[in-house]
């Protein structure tokens, strides 16, 4: 078990108070933190890191992504969301190999590491590749394989009971930094009786669900039209919140919706970054605040944001926010941060992260104080929140072990990973054997 000492230091701790603390220091050992703050005397580390010029802060948490859609970045520019999605994303990944995920989310996990990620929530397919890029980089993962429930042909790389078998290959793998979930992909593609079969599972193992919800007016009007109920109301009426749950966007929620995604105590990712990217308008985040629901900050794929940099995503949510609300103290102080690390953190299974406190998990990241755009210092939290560049992270550890240190990535082999992943994408985009699904909003 080795042991850090990060000195002269300041702090953003994200405890309940909001503690800041200037020019201090945090102790860690093992998997833990030991001491922020305090000077202890009979502690002894392995490895002494001056912070001089730097914040610490707990890790971003992605609560939302499609690590591997790397290789689309750039692919479907300037278009509607049903056309991007029909016409250039399903075309695309009809033609995906498990060798491309695994290096689409090993670039992924270059660039997340790089930004200041511990941990990320990924939706996707091939999902035993995405698992081997958690494993080799240290990093935390959710992980679900998306399924659509349409028939086996229509699957990729696995049907329902292919995801179950994944699960149950990695359930406690990786030292335990993977949480596993069922991931239907949403209730506009997934018929109600497959839905109903997830809720059922999940409840009967008790897995957590991730998946996509109320992204449309469109999709609200053809549920109320299929079903007789929003969305939301549709997913609670089959069971899908009768487990912990993760919903992806909820753009378009009633009064009733948010009542019931708060009582059944569903977490709520929020993109917004892609909402901008592809029209989609943008939801008043004061609405779910004032029910209580938890909402946590995501990337989304690169196909849509472009980049999984969760510093532009806090920025964003703040001050699209503060424009949707018309209102300057809409998303204040720290909120933004809460929302990127421990409200994540708590929706995949790792609520002892978020917070730098004695006997949370050691997962922190420093950002180097000492650019032209992040002095002066009058406010800490405004500088990270409306200032700071995923380039400005220097360093990131996770369970006590350092990631990514000095500007270099110390698990991946970033430089293979690059060369590989470009010619893999530009090899997939080329391929025209594609079969294409269709969307139904």
């Amino acid at each position: 078990m080795t042991s850090t000492l990060i000195q002269n230091v300041d702090v953003i701790t994200l405890d309940e108070k909001g503690t800041i603390l200037r020019n201090s220091s945090i102790a860690v050992e093992g998997k833990t933190i030991l001491a922020v703050g305090e000077t202890l005397a009979d502690f002894t580390p392995d490895e002494t890191i001056d912070g001089y010029n730097h914040i610490a802060l707990p890790g971003f948490w992605n609560a939302h992504c499609h690590a591997a859609m790397t290789y689309e970045r750039g692919w479907a520019e300037d278009l509607p969301f049903p056309s991007w999605l029909n016409e250039k994303i399903w075309v695309a990944e009809s033609a995906l190999t498990p060798e491309d995920v695994y290096w689409g989310a090993a670039l992924a996990a270059c660039e997340m590491l790089r930004g200041g990620v511990v941990a990320f929530n990924d939706h996707y397919f091939h999902m035993d590749r995405v698992a081997e890029v958690v494993e080799q980089s240290g990093m935390k993962a959710g992980l679900a394989w998306c399924v659509f429930g349409l028939g086996d042909h229509k699957e990729i790389g696995a049907n329902l009971q292919g995801t179950l078998q994944f699960i149950e290959r990695w359930q406690g793998r990786a030292d335990g930094r993977i949480r596993l979930f069922l991931g239907p992909h949403s209730p506009y593609i997934c018929p109600p009786d497959f839905l109903a079969r997830v809720a059922e599972l999940a409840a009967e193992r008790s897995l957590p669900v991730h998946l996509h919800v109320a992204e449309s007016v469109e999709q609200v009007d053809n549920s109320v039209e299929a079903h007789g109920k929003t969305p939301v109301a549709h997913l609670a009426a089959l069971g899908i919140f009768d487990v912990n749950c993760i919903a992806a966007h909820c753009l378009v929620v009633n009064q009733e919706d948010l009542e019931t995604l708060a009582r059944h105590r569903v977490t709520v990712a929020h993109t917004p970054i892609t909402y901008m990217k592809l029209a989609m308008g943008v939801n008043d985040l004061s609405r779910f605040a004032a029910h209580g629901i938890n909402v946590a900050i995501g990337t989304d794929g690169p196909a849509s944001n472009a980049d999984l940099d969760m510093l532009a995503a806090i920025r964003q949510t703040a001050i699209l926010q503060k424009h949707q609300q018309r209102e300057p103290r809409a998303v204040p102080g720290d909120t933004a941060l809460r929302m990127a690390t421990q409200n994540g953190a708590r929706a995949m299974g790792f609520s002892d992260s978020g917070v730098l406190a004695a006997g949370r998990a050691a997962d922190i990241v420093l950002i180097d104080m000492d650019k032209p755009h992040l002095l002066p210092r009058h406010d800490l939290v405004a500088n990270v929140v409306h200032s700071a560049k995923a380039a400005d992270v220097t360093h990131v550890m996770v369970e006590g072990r350092w990631l990514y240190r000095g500007g270099e990535l110390l698990t991946l082999d970033e430089a293979e990973i690059k060369a590989t992943a470009e010619r893999g994408a530009l090899r997939l985009v080329e391929k025209e054997m594609w079969s294409v699904r269709e969307y139904r909003g």
